[in-house]
């Protein structure tokens, strides 16, 4: 039973790895890295590596997740015009 649950989790992996590869949209590409990054974590403590895990969940899915989401704030999501302020 617990290998076929760390089979699902490593072809989940893979699928989140392709689908951030794929994906038009940046703010997608961004909430599937993170879910890749929960489930890495998930294969870390399966594999008895809870120091491993602590730091996947923290800097994977945690500081580098909330970086990019603040980086997508700061550019703009493509394919949306900015409002341009112009002084009259």
């Amino acid at each position: 039973m617990m290998q076929v649950i760390e089979w699902l989790l490593l072809i989940f992996l893979i699928v989140c790895a392709v689908a951030v590869s794929v994906s038009k949209n940046l703010l997608n590409s961004v909430i599937i890295f993170m879910s890749y990054s929960l489930v890495m974590a998930v294969i870390w403590v399966l594999l008895q590596a809870p120091d491993m895990a602590i730091t996947e969940a923290a800097v994977g899915a945690g500081v580098t997740s909330v970086l990019f989401f603040l980086a997508l704030r700061r550019v703009g999501q493509p394919g949306h015009k900015r409002e341009e302020k112009t002084e009259a």
